[in-house]
């Protein structure tokens, strides 16, 4: 049989969003690449997503309807059919609604970052019912609400194809080599063509070690950290005075802020020297164009929101927004004109206001909301392993007169706690249309193969409950292609279907913000917010400490500062099952600096255990100078399942939240560290 190239996308919660090709051969998928048409993907896919048949084809692939026979948690079930479970589902839900639907509540986050498969036909179902809303706040929330604050969006920044004309590369609170593998590809250009690239992360991570230079800051001192920045470059004149009396608001105010901000005070604030923080102000303030690639890593603490403002102030200060290679990026999928709306119906509602759930406190929310939850529905995400303070989420999960439908590739830890699980496509089976939040392309994923035994896309699962639910409503008869042909009003379907991908109608060298054009309510970037003040916050860039920071006696028992940033071979909870993926990262493992190993007596290879008054977890040493002291750092999300104790990391993890925008802190973690002989 000839080979059969399909052309596709990678769905996963990464800001490449590469362009695929599929080789498929008698109906079987054989091979994926990356399309070497596509500018940003080049050819290349990360180890993960280049192992992607393995994944489809996986031997514990979930291929019928199940109901569970034993305990919540336990993982027991049997197969039924599709009609079983639909009619199970429908007379449930129907019975929790007619009494209150806001006792219905979605989960779902970014296991598909696909618009059709992702929220259109699944919020559609939800706003027609009357559901709870949920607020997907789990990854980029405070930051959003930071940005938003500063210059006046979050989602508008630099194309990052420009990054390689960029003389200085500032990669903060992130490892692209691990999570953003295209933009490292464009960086490692621009340090062949001279520039220079510093790394500021806690963890001298694959990406610190091949950067120039490595600012291994305290976790939650990137606030303290850009405003000792601000106060050097003010005070050295390292500043765009045109830029600033043109484009800006509150100058004078934020100069008076910084002045509390000398370098003596940030450096302990921030665990660094004062010659590391002159350093780092003088390259920011002298060599341009200078790009920032904030990533989310910093933005996981008490004040990540100020932590994200407050490094958006500096291409204002210093005019590197004048340039196309210079400013900030976090996220880029505001260029992406998505129409949302005719995706997701919110009209559907009918004029009901049903409450939000916030879906980082999902544990609290579980044992405590008023009216209680008492059905859940969960997609695209694994809630018992990757949402905080995981004791509390699984005890939620574990009330019998909660009633759980999961839809799954795989039986999950959230799936052993499901009275219903359905079986859902991969990205190979069905199709989809997808946005970038790291590029300024759109993409169309054609199903390469036809679904492998009863499983179907989320969107016909929503389909079909819509039908037993009795919606009558005509955007429930929608095709999966009629859905895509609606989220982008402002390119050419024909093209996009045809080609695989487009790119934005932007211009080729795109600086959002050279001549200003704020979006804010002054049209400038605001050093003073009077938004914020209206709000109840600091209107001015601010230090806001880690929860923990003031207490002795909790620093006293917990003196350590964890972090859990991702491992280079899963993303979130994905891909933890695929063995030979696994396999490369050994076991769960908690790397330690030799100073805090040797005052424990810990070596490498020994079991630990790490503990707070959350809970505790058990992991296998290394002891490295990667980790800065008082500084552990467990390379996460691992299946509770596939952990030699059941549990993972979020066991010590707070439903604390940021400063704004309601996010999660898992980086704001005080624990100790012990032996276990």
């Amino acid at each position: 049989m000839p080979v059969k190239i399909v052309k596709a996308a990678c769905p996963h919660d990464c800001p490449d969003t590469c362009a695929m090709q599929v080789q498929v051969e008698d109906g079987r998928a054989i091979k994926v690449m990356g399309d070497p048409l596509h500018p940003t993907t080049q050819g290349s896919l990360c180890t993960k997503v280049a192992r992607y048949t393995e994944r489809t084809y996986h031997a514990e692939r979930l291929l019928t309807p199940l109901r569970r026979t034993g305990r919540k948690g336990e993982g027991k079930f049997k197969p039924i059919s599709w009609s079983e479970a639909l009619d199970e589902i429908s007379q449930r839900l129907k019975r929790i609604a007619s009494v209150d639907p806001q006792r219905i509540v979605p989960y779902s986050y970014a296991g598909t970052m696909g618009l059709v498969q992702g929220e259109a036909m699944a919020a559609r179902f939800f706003h027609r019912l009357g559901a709870s809303l949920l607020d997907r706040t789990i990854c980029a929330s405070a930051g959003t609400v930071g940005l938003s604050y500063t210059i006046g969006t979050p989602r508008l920044a630099p194309d990052m194809e420009n990054v390689v004309d960029a003389q200085l590369i500032v990669i903060w609170g992130g490892n692209p080599v691990a999570s953003n593998l295209h933009f490292w590809t464009f960086a490692q250009e621009a340090k062949r063509r001279g520039a220079k690239l510093i790394a500021i992360d806690p963890y001298r991570s694959l990406t610190a070690e091949k950067c120039h230079e490595h600012l291994a800051v305290l976790p939650g001192s990137d606030s303290a950290l850009a405003l000792g920045v601000m106060h050097i470059l003010i005070r050295q004149g390292w500043i765009d005075q045109d830029y600033i009396e043109r484009y800006t608001l509150g100058f004078e105010a934020l100069k008076q802020r910084v002045a509390e901000f000398d370098p003596e005070r940030v450096a302990g604030l921030c665990g660094l020297t004062v010659q590391q923080l002159e350093s780092l102000a003088h390259d920011i303030g002298t060599i341009k164009p200078c790009f920032i690639r904030m990533n989310y890593g910093l933005q996981r603490v008490r004040g990540g929101g100020m932590a994200v403002r407050n490094i958006a102030c500096l291409p204002a200060l210093t005019g590197d927004w004048r340039s196309p290679a210079g400013g900030v990026l976090l996220s880029a999928s505001g260029m992406h004109n998505v129409d949302n709306a005719a995706l997701q119906r919110p009209d559907l509602l009918a004029g009901k206001t049903p409450r939000t759930i916030n879906m980082s406190t999902i544990g609290d929310d579980l044992l405590q909301a008023d009216p209680p939850i008492e059905a859940l529905i969960v997609y695209n995400s694994n809630p018992v392993a990757v949402a905080p303070q995981a004791g509390k989420v699984a005890q939620g999960f574990a009330r019998e007169d909660l009633f759980t439908v999961v839809l799954e590739h795989f039986q999950t830890d959230t799936a052993d706690y499901a009275d219903i699980v359905l079986p859902a496509t991969t990205q190979l089976e069905h199709f989809d249309i997808h946005k970038s939040y790291g590029h300024l392309y759109a993409l169309i994923n054609h199903p390469a193969i036809e679904p492998l035994g009863q499983a179907k896309p989320n969107s016909e699962i929503f389909r079909l409950l819509a039908d037993v639910m009795g919606f009558e409503d005509p955007c429930f008869r929608e095709s999966d292609e009629q859905i895509a042909q609606q989220a982008y009003p402002d390119l050419d379907w024909r093209v996009l279907n045809e080609q695989g991908w487009q790119r934005l109608p932007l211009p080729e060298s795109w600086a959002p913000f050279a001549a200003g054009g704020f979006k804010t309510p002054s049209g400038k970037c605001e050093f003073y917010s009077e938004s914020m003040a209206q709000a109840g916050l600091d209107p001015l860039p601010a230090y806001v400490p880690t929860y923990e920071v003031h207490d002795a006696g909790l620093q006293q028992r917990y003196p350590l500062a964890l972090i859990s940033p991702p491992a280079r071979h899963f993303l979130n909870s994905t891909f933890v099952n695929v063995k030979s993926l696994r396999d490369v990262e050994g076991e769960p493992h908690l790397d330690l600096h030799p100073c805090d190993a040797e005052v424990r007596g810990i070596e490498s290879g020994q079991r630990v255990r790490v503990f707070n008054d959350r809970g505790s977890v058990l992991l296998t040493a290394r002891v490295t100078d990667k980790a800065k002291p008082g500084v552990p750092v467990a390379l996460s999300i691992w299946w509770k399942k596939l952990s030699g104790d059941g549990k993972n990391i979020n066991e010590l993890t707070s439903q604390s939240l940021t400063d704004m925008g309601q996010a999660p802190t898992f980086y704001d973690c005080r624990v100790q560290v012990e032996r276990v002989d």
